[in-house]
């Protein structure tokens, strides 16, 4: 069987691998193409164009780039166009993905789209065009899958594979002693992001903040992980300009053993967020953009929060910082009342423990028989 893939940024490429690992275990024989991160292509997928081409974030940016996108749509719409996949699966990237899966659809490919665009937050008439463009949409979270359904759109709920890989309980000395960091102190995280605009903006408050909150407990430590060695470096530099004094450690790509290792998190939106809440831990979730980005944004966007487990407990149980209220001081504020309120840190855990249980299903299986579904019926 032959499928054609595209995934977009580090968080679709950690979901691709573990989609393609589903379907190798009912098709060992699978034949992968298209576009995807280190983790896809450790998993067998062919990357036809790098992954850092789609590797952007807001309104504004993507215009400058316009050119190169249409361009790399086109290549890949002839790629496959003429060795006809199977199946595509878009993975998330739905501003890429949606206008190349519709011509693809078209073109009498099978169409799979794997994470939902936040229809149901804002731009809801997406969904017209979703419709058109997919033959089945898979979600992570159960309330999208009410969304489609209500707009007669084919949908699977699959559960989030993040929520069966991370223990209910996550071993923070394990997670410790995997980093050979100190098993006693207390840390904190600092997840800037995974895009370049994300280190641009989101580097200087979070690297103020852990500064001012250092001087108030010098007993305090910080870590930080970064998706490859061009992002680590661009936080590198910002760290050696505004805080080379501060005790923070550096990784790559070990996220989720800085999430297991940390005390409190401070992370930008998105799946980090969703993560951080799966491993239990206390975080305040600051973003910024651009201006213009900004102000579009608070035109279209239709919910009361941004963070996931915001959403997910649809109350405002972690805060959340958003353009100008991103300041060290905010963001130093919060961080000392969870370092100085356990209570409130437990309240947390237990009702992020009650969504971890919610979210848990058999995802891999779910979603390998959902593609093969589409795969079986199109035949």
């Amino acid at each position: 069987m032959k499928i054609g893939i595209l995934a977009g940024e580090a968080s679709g490429d950690l979901l691709g691998a573990k989609l393609i690992h589903a379907l190798r275990d009912q098709c060992p024989q699978l034949q992968i193409q298209g576009i995807g991160g280190p983790a896809m292509e450790a998993a067998g997928c062919e990357s036809l164009f790098d992954i850092e081409r789609l590797a952007m974030m807001g309104f504004v940016e993507p215009l400058f780039r316009l050119p190169n996108l249409i361009k790399l749509r086109h290549d890949l719409y002839h790629y496959f166009t003429h060795n006809r996949p199977d199946v595509f699966i878009g993975i998330d990237a739905p501003d890429f993905n949606i206008g190349l899966e519709l011509k693809l659809k078209r073109a009498g490919i099978p169409i799979v789209h794997y994470v939902s665009p936040s229809v149901w937050a804002w731009r809801q008439k997406r969904v017209h065009k979703i419709a058109k463009a997919v033959d089945l949409m898979l979600t992570l979270l159960p309330f999208e899958a009410k969304f489609y359904e209500q707009h007669c759109v084919p949908v699977r709920y699959v559960g989030h594979p993040l929520a069966e890989q991370i223990p209910l309980q996550p071993d923070k000395i394990a997670a410790r002693r995997a980093l050979c960091i100190d098993e006693n102190a207390t840390y904190v995280a600092l997840l800037p992001g995974s895009r370049r605009q994300e280190i641009r903006y989101m580097a200087e408050p979070l690297l103020l903040a852990a500064k001012q909150a250092w001087k108030q407990k010098p007993h305090l430590r910080f870590l930080t992980s970064h998706v490859n060695e061009q992002r680590y470096q661009e936080f590198y530099e910002c760290y050696k300009r505004f805080t080379p004094e501060l005790p923070l450690e550096f990784f790559t790509r070990r996220s989720p053993d800085v999430m297991a290792a940390a005390d409190v998190v401070i992370v930008t939106s998105g799946t980090a967020t969703l993560e951080t809440m799966l491993y239990k831990k206390p975080m305040i979730i600051a973003y910024r953009m651009s201006g213009f980005t900004y102000q579009i944004a608070k035109w279209l966007v239709k919910t009361p929060y941004i963070g996931l487990p915001n959403l997910l407990a649809n109350e405002l149980l972690v805060p959340e910082l958003i353009q100008e209220a991103v300041t060290p001081q905010a963001i130093t504020t919060h961080l000392l009342d969870y370092l100085d309120h356990p209570e409130k840190v437990q309240r947390i855990v237990n009702k992020f423990t009650e969504l971890h249980k919610e979210l848990r299903t058999d995802s891999a299986r779910c979603i390998s028989d959902a593609v093969l579904g589409v795969v079986n019926h199109n035949k």
